[in-house]
């Protein structure tokens, strides 16, 4: 099965994490193939705008494959050679993230790299990072929902209800769950049908008023740093434990 399936709809991409059975775990298969899938709707002409969503109904995605992440923590192979949300962020035309279900950790961070975000009446959110020892979203975030509040859901890691992310910016829009990749489709199809040079400007100056490059990188260097330290390495093999049972033993 293919941890990423591509499917065009006039000039809307539709990009599905293909992981059910996990919850759209993102693991390294499943990034590679989301950067090969982004980079090609990002340079197709007849693509206006993306969106991205999850297979089967429970989650758009849980977050990292800690299975595949504990079996990496030693230092040469702690960080994969790219991550999902860096992926998404690179992309020039604009972003849907389609949210039901479970949106947590990398998922969390996925989404926030989007544009715009349409989430189901299930959709939960949680950017939990701090309790395993790393530091994830401090540079989109807070541009996101203000300062206060997201160090607020950094700091505590509290899950967020798809009312609650709706009222604070998290979410554009809030639909059913069933309606939810529908409604974003929707919506790209109405941005795509715009001036994409336009579009694409728009875009580009939007986020030029608000620089994420620096603080991104800055973020994953601290992240890399964080990731070699023992109280890292302990708080995620603890954390990994209880997600996937048992005893994590370093590889």
């Amino acid at each position: 099965m293919e941890p990423v399936l591509v499917e065009r709809r006039g000039r809307v991409g539709l990009v599905t994490l293909n992981r059910p059975e996990k919850l759209n775990a993102l693991n390294s298969a499943l990034v590679n193939q989301l950067e090969l899938a982004m980079k090609t709707l990002d340079g197709d002409d007849e693509i206006g705008a993306i969106v991205i969503t999850g297979a089967g109904e429970r989650a758009f995605s849980a977050g990292g494959d800690m299975a595949e992440q504990v079996a990496a923590l030693d230092e040469s192979r702690a960080f994969p050679r790219v991550n999902a949300s860096a992926v998404v962020h690179a992309v020039k035309k604009p972003t849907i993230a389609a949210i039901r279900g479970y949106c947590f950790g990398g998922g969390a961070l996925l989404a926030i790299h989007c544009d715009i975000r349409i989430g189901g009446d299930d959709a939960r959110l949680k950017f939990h990072g701090a309790s395993y020892g790393r530091a994830p979203g401090a540079a989109v975030l807070p541009r996101i929902v203000g300062e206060a509040k997201a160090k607020q859901l950094l700091f505590t890691g509290d899950e967020v209800s798809a009312d609650e992310a709706l009222r604070i910016g998290l979410l554009n829009q809030l639909v059913p769950a069933d309606t939810v990749v529908e409604t974003a489709v929707a919506m790209a199809a109405r941005i795509a049908a715009n001036s994409p040079p336009a579009i694409a400007a728009l875009k580009e100056i939007i986020d030029l008023a608000l620089p994420v490059d620096q603080a991104l990188e800055r973020e994953h260097q601290v992240n890399r740093e964080l990731g070699r330290t023992p109280d890292s390495a302990a708080r995620f093999r603890s954390a990994a434990e209880r997600v996937i049972g048992g005893p994590t033993a370093p590889t």
